[in-house]
């Protein structure tokens, strides 16, 4: 789908005709009241509010350069610029709130990462994001099981993100629900420095430094930064300190390398857990007793590097890139001292070392073909994730919260091996699209404690799938475009979910979900104020992965039968004036389960998924330099537990309201920004843990917050 606020070509551009393909082979005229019409987007965009232009140039799901309204599937891409407008840019709560289908939760809790579903996808996940895949700069941050961490994303160094929903994300792997991806910024022009601080309550700040630029033909962006809050809710402070460098160069005007590295390092934060429902009524920022006694926490160290070769021959392209990295997590959980006398309980601390590395080539070839011209993708990835994994006791004697005995000792090896091909023909006023992804992903497990009763647990297994996805799109007129595509997708289960089952071994039963996904999309110019993009879709899953129960104070899962997805997404933007512009998105989707499963009812909605979902914003640019808007965030009621016999987490709509100045001095840039969000200090629940066996379901979001910041950059 088209970005609710993309233009027809990318900024900078003089041909929007070249970069615009809808228009080859139209009559002069049509033409040049398409290339009017985009290029009147384009300056009112960037006259409503420059912080929120969307990017229009995307490679998703093609791996070629095409824009948005010529993509026959559904794709968002949102520009984040170097200014201050979005905020603190910890979270990517803050940039996706326009996409449709995107359901971003800050769930407050930086122990657990946030909460991110795309079509109902990955509501489930307790902890990091489960069902998308995340990717930056072309490395994984989704593990090869299907877990990924969004905490890794650096929003300082990025150009714009891309969110990719619908059959042809499936051509991407091991995931059902989309793929978000994040480019960072290449280094150009005059080099420059750029400082930035943003405070807010509950002790948050943050601080941030960087440099970017070209300097004799190599391009550098470099930024460090720490973030650090008492978090909103009582028992959930945290500290983030992020650094990312990227080199750029060509070795010739047909080639270019890229050099990237990154680290996050976030000590002791601490996990408030959920809560229950009695708790939620009397004091949402409330945390139940045993987070305190247990004092649950986490501690994460994540480096990564990697580098991307792109060289051209002609019109054809080859692109290779390797990754390596390193992560260490520590989690104080708070499993009962008593439930952990079983022999086979793997403890109430996780402790895990993991090295990770892949490998990626790809050749792109052009040609012409009949009367149109093809466009051939193929290629093959290869990831591998090794996992160092020891669970203890979170007790000494009497003492609770502290490392105990050992009760887990084990190498968990997770590898991914994925060729693929993917065919577009562009013919006239239709494009086909055609790609297929083979993926094989392996699990291993070596176990190493083997003590008394506690066997030894060792065992691999092994998911194969075709996944094929058929896109066509029809140009019907200069200003409107019609598609469908269709495809199948799968998931496999993660370590996590593996990890534990009823007899207390691994449950290495658990058989991948598989999909199959269906899209009717319009995409249209409607007057020369309006844009407006409409996607239909269902989606049949077999064998989703749901929680079947818990023991010794963990979750273990099982496969249901058949569950149905279907949903209407909606974005539109509007220039009601000069100076006043209005965007929005909607989702309206229904999520059930297709048929009864171990004594849940056909027709129960999949707790986590919100049947409506709304964003809306206003904003104001009164002269140069001064914006000012209101946002409004609707959520439906969501269930939180399969039997829908809980109390659901409440509707709820939130207000915010920004201002942002920037104002330039000679090499100087200066920008401000006041934000304050929630308006009316609406008591509401951000997210909700799915079938919590204590109960423990509800995370608060935030009351009425008020920051700022400032920020100035300097070019030489």
């Amino acid at each position: 789908m088209m970005p609710p606020t993309a233009h027809a070509f990318s900024p900078g551009s003089t041909d929007p005709a070249r970069l615009h393909p809808s228009t080859r082979g139209r009559p002069a005229p049509q033409r040049l009241c398409l290339a009017v019409l985009c290029a009147l987007a384009t300056s009112t965009t960037a006259a409503a509010d420059s912080e929120t232009t969307l990017d229009t140039v995307v490679i998703s799901g093609s791996w070629v350069e095409v824009s948005p309204f010529d993509a026959p599937y559904s794709v968002d891409g949102v520009r984040l610029d170097t200014n201050a407008g979005q905020g603190m840019r910890v979270n990517v709560s803050e940039v996706l709130g326009s996409v449709p289908g995107v359901v971003v939760q800050n769930r407050q809790n930086y122990a657990q990462d946030l909460q991110i579903s795309v079509r109902g996808f990955g509501a489930r996940a307790a902890f990091g994001v489960r069902g998308v895949k995340l990717i930056s700069d072309g490395i994984p941050a989704t593990n090869p099981d299907g877990q990924g961490q969004a905490a890794t994303f650096n929003l300082d160094a990025a150009e714009r993100i891309e969110v990719l929903r619908g059959p042809f994300a499936t051509v991407y792997g091991n995931h059902a629900g989309g793929v978000i991806q994040l480019f960072s910024r290449d280094g150009k022009g005059a080099p420059r420095i750029r400082g930035s601080v943003f405070a807010g309550e509950h002790g948050t700040y943050k601080i941030g430094i960087g440099a970017e630029g070209e300097k004799n033909g190599i391009g550098f962006v470099l930024d460090t930064s720490r973030f650090e809050t008492n978090g909103e809710r009582d028992y959930s402070a945290a500290r983030r300190d992020q650094s990312f460098a990227k080199i750029t160069l060509a070795p010739d005007e047909d080639s270019k390398l890229t050099l990237l590295v990154s680290n996050l390092h976030q000590p002791n934060t601490e996990d408030p857990l959920g809560i229950t429902w009695a708790t939620y009524q009397r004091d949402e920022n409330a945390v139940e007793p045993v987070a305190l006694q247990y004092r649950t926490r986490k501690s994460i160290d994540h480096v990564q590097g990697g580098a991307r070769y792109e060289r051209r021959f002609g019109e054809d392209r080859l692109e290779v890139q390797a990754y390596a990295g390193e992560r260490e997590v520590i989690q104080y959980q708070s499993i009962p001292k008593a439930a952990q006398g079983s022999p086979t309980h793997a403890g109430g601390i996780i402790n895990f070392e993991r090295s990770f590395h892949g490998l990626g080539l790809r050749w792109i070839a052009q040609r012409e073909m009949g009367a149109g011209k093809l466009t051939l993708t193929t290629g093959v990835d290869y990831d591998s994730a090794e996992d160092d994994r020891q669970g203890y006791q979170n007790f000494i004697g009497n003492t609770l919260g502290v490392k105990g005995a050992l009760r887990r000792d084990e190498i968990n090896t997770v590898t991914n091996t994925a060729p693929y091909i993917q065919a577009t023909w562009r013919q006239s006023d239709w494009d086909w699209s055609l790609g297929v992804r083979h993926s094989n992903v392996r699990f291993k497990v070596q176990d190493h404690y083997i003590v008394g009763p506690n066997g030894d647990d060792s065992g691999s297994g092994r998911y194969r799938k075709t996944t094929p996805a058929i896109g066509v799109l029809w140009r019907a007129t200069p200003l409107l475009n019609l598609y469908a595509s269709l495809g199948t997708g799968f998931e496999t289960p993660t370590l996590g979910e593996i990890a534990y089952s009823p007899t207390g071994g691994f449950n290495l039963g658990l058989e991948p979900s598989t999909s199959h996904q269906f899209e009717l999309g319009v995409k249209a110019y409607v007057g020369e104020n309006t844009r407006m993009n409409l996607a239909a879709f269902q989606i049949n899953t077999d064998n989703e992965i749901v929680v079947a129960g818990a023991g010794g104070g963990r979750s273990y899962y099982t496969n249901a039968g058949k569950t149905l997805r279907q949903g209407l997404e909606l974005a539109l933007e509007t220039e009601l004036t000069r100076t006043l512009s209005a965007r929005g998105a909607l989702t309206m989707m229904r999520a059930t389960y297709d048929e009864a499963f171990a004594g849940v009812p056909e027709g129960n909605d999949i707790p986590g998924v919100p049947r409506v979902s709304a964003w809306g914003e206003l904003a104001w640019k009164p002269r140069a330099g001064l914006t000012t808007a209101m946002e409004a965030v609707h959520r439906s009621a969501v269930e939180v537990h399969d039997a829908n016999t809980d109390e659901a987490a409440p509707a709820y709509t939130l207000f915010n309201l920004r201002l942002v100045a920037e104002q330039e001095s000679g090499p100087w840039t200066f920008s401000q920004t006041l934000r304050l969000d929630n308006l009316f200090d609406r008591k509401h629940v951000a997210a909700v843990i799915i079938g919590d066996r204590n109960g423990r379901y509800y995370e608060a979001g935030p009351g009425r917050n008020v920051y700022g910041g400032v920020q100035a950059s300097y070019r030489f």
